[in-house]
Parts: structure tokens; sequence; C-alpha cells
């Protein structure tokens, strides 16, 4: 069977049956504990109660109707949004990259009603937002980018974290409607914007009427110890692109807007055969609700704090160990050589881990994990980091 699948993925040699919290079980009945949480998606874990109860009674009632009609459960999924994330409105959609294109879309909507024949958006180094054609092409990873030539046009690409790169470009580019960003670049290695630099970015925004849009597709929904990054710099965007832990699992992304940017899509200006339906509605709310009545925001302040002492701690005097950052349960540790082995090392101790550009451990667990679990799995990376350090 596997050869009838596109070799769109280089895969791992193991497949789950079965999941539960922050574990899962493969076909041979080993258990692993789960510290990537389906690239961030299975933010309550596997199996989670609330979700698997809201979705089956969903899926017994009505999954779909489409936007022709009213989705009452998609207008009170976009109201409890916007409350959270200081938004008006919002677009449902079934992924972060169709989330990304609709802010693209906002944008270029908004260039045009200032009589900007040409709309650029400014993007930033290192940053991930999508497979598509137009986010692949405002991604800055030309590994991501290479074959699929021509790319869209009218992106700018600065460094990121260079408030001075985005002033020059104010001053010397007349198209720009918007800057896109990532507060914590995920894919990139998980990289932090400076506070400064964000409301550097917002007051540059102000100042020449661009639109802020952050892609808070893996950063988002309480990962990092707020229910958005950019509530950390006490800053809001127009525009905030999410999907991954909206439905954990349930493919569901969202593009939230405020002020002029929320107003600019009218009827056939855009639209989504499968977004917000009622079953992919009903999992976001089930979640949101969740996330509140565990208190899991506070809890992933709290437990990536705690797990980044003792990352730091297990850890220093090593050579091969350059940084270790994250805020919350969003963590990065940056190794001095390509550490892609680290992943199968951590499989074969029944860990799940992630490296992103070459050199960086990243760890998304679940917000539900416990302290010993989180203890469990810093003790893991630790062990295999100190194994590869000692072979090299």
């Amino acid at each position: 069977m596997v050869d009838a699948l596109m070799t769109t993925y280089r895969r791992l040699p193991v497949a789950f049956t079965k999941g539960r919290g922050a574990w899962l079980w493969d076909e041979q009945g080993n258990k692993f504990l789960d510290a990537v949480s389906g690239v961030g998606v299975c933010a309550l874990g596997h199996a989670h109660p609330k979700v698997a109860d809201a979705v089956c009674k969903q899926a017994q009632t009505l999954l779909h109707t489409s936007n022709w009609y009213r989705i009452p459960a998609q207008e009170q999924a976009a109201e409890l949004l916007c409350q959270r994330a200081g938004m008006e409105r919002a677009f449902f959609c079934n992924s972060g990259a169709e989330a990304v294109e609709a802010a693209l879309k906002i944008a270029r909507l908004y260039g045009h009603t200032r009589r900007i024949a040409l709309p650029n958006v400014v993007v930033a180094e290192n940053s991930f937002h999508g497979r598509t054609l137009a986010t692949l092409s405002a991604t800055g990873n030309r590994k991501v980018q290479a074959g699929f030539e021509p790319l869209v046009q009218g992106f700018l690409r600065v460094p990121f974290n260079d408030t001075d790169a985005l002033h020059s470009v104010a001053e010397n580019n007349h198209n720009v409607v918007a800057i896109l960003l990532e507060p914590i670049q995920g894919e990139g290695g998980v990289n932090i914007a400076d506070a400064d630099y964000l409301r550097n970015v917002r007051a540059i925004c102000n100042d020449n009427d661009w639109l802020m849009m952050l892609d808070e597709v893996q950063s988002g929904l309480g990962r990092t110890g707020a229910w958005f990054s950019y509530q950390h710099y006490d800053v809001c965007p127009d525009v905030a692109a999410l999907a991954k832990g909206l439905g954990n699992g349930i493919p569901v992304g969202a593009c939230l807007a405020r002020g002029n940017a929320a107003t600019l899509f009218t009827p056939g200006a855009h639209g989504s055969t499968f977004g917000g339906n009622p079953l992919a509605c009903t999992a976001a709310m089930a979640v949101l609700d969740a996330i509140d009545h565990e208190g899991l925001v506070k809890r992933a302040a709290q437990l990536g704090a705690h797990m980044i002492s003792e990352l730091s701690g297990q850890l220093a005097g090593l050579d091969q160990v350059r940084n270790i950052r994250g805020k919350g349960l969003m963590i990065g540790i940056e190794l001095s050589s390509p550490c892609s082995e680290l992943v199968n090392a951590a499989i074969a101790n029944g860990l799940l881990i992630n490296v992103t550009a070459e050199r960086v451990v990243r760890l998304l667990p679940p917000l539900v994990i416990s302290d010993a679990e989180a203890q469990q799995i810093v003790d893991g990376v630790v062990k295999v980091i100190k194994a590869f350090s000692g072979s090299r």
C-alpha cells in the first residue's frame, strides 16, 4: 500500500494505532511519549474526552451543509475566537496555509482599495507560511520553493528581528501594503521575536498604513503561555492566521481580522467548500472550552519555563549545545551541527521529538502533560543529546 502514496514525506519507521493524553502506541504495542503532538496540532493530547465527545455527537447529527447557509456553530466559534484574540471577524478554512492565503488576499484587496496596482507584502527570512504557491513564495526557505518557479510575485524579504530593515523598506518602497510575520518562527528554528521588534512593527505599520499580519498557526491557542503569542508583547495585529491546535486533529483553520481588514471580503471574494463546517467548528469550540476550563494557558507558561530551566541546567557546559530558547511549550534546543539522527535515537528510547532547521531540537508537547511527563521529556531529550555529543 505504501507504493500507492506520493513520496511527499520521508516517513519514520513507526505507525501508531491509538493514543491517550501525551502517549501513543504503535502497531506492536510499544508506548511512546509524544513531545511534538502532531507538529503542535494535538495541544489537548490524544483522544481528549471533551473533544471526542463533541465530535462524536456532532458526527451523529450533522457533518456538512456548505456556506450557502448559516452555520450556527461557525458563528459561535468565530465569536469565541475573536473575544480571545482581540479581533472582530473570522473566516474559517481547513489549514494554516489556507489561513495565510486568506490573509494575503486581504492584503491584496487592501492594496487595491488604496489604488496600489502591484501591492507588496514584507516577509521575513527563515519564515515558513505553508506549501501552496502563494504561501511557499512568502516563505523564507529556498528548499520549500525549489522546483516550483515561477513563484508568486509581490513579496519583499527582510531579516527577522531587524527594525532598521523595515524602516529602509518603508522609505524606499511605496507599494508595500502589509507585513507578514511569525512572532515565533517554528520551522525556522524556534526563533523568537524581540518584544521591541514587534512593537516597532506595529508602529511602522501605523505610520505607513500597512496591515500588520501575524502567522500564529504554530504559536497560537495557548501554546506559548498566552492565548496568542502577540499578547506577550502587548500588541494586536490587523490580521492573524490560525490552525494546528484549533481542532486538536480535526482540520480547521481561521483567519481573524479587525478594523478595515475585517470588512474587505465581500460575498464571492473568497470561500471554502469545507471551511467552518459544523463538525470542524464544534471541535474548535470544544478545544477552546477545554483550554479555558483546564487552565492550560497559564499551565503552558509555567511548565515551559520549568522545562527550559531543567534543560538548561542538565545541558550546561555541553559544547554541542549553542542555545536553549522558547516560550511556554514551544521550545528549541540549538546544537552546533546537524542533528536529525536524534529523532530516531529518541524513538528508540520511547520518545517522539522533532529536528527543524537541521540543528534545532523542537519540542511541542501537548499542553495537558503532567509534571512527571514533562520531566520525562526533559530527561529523554538530555539523554539523546548527551549521547549524540559524546559521539562527536
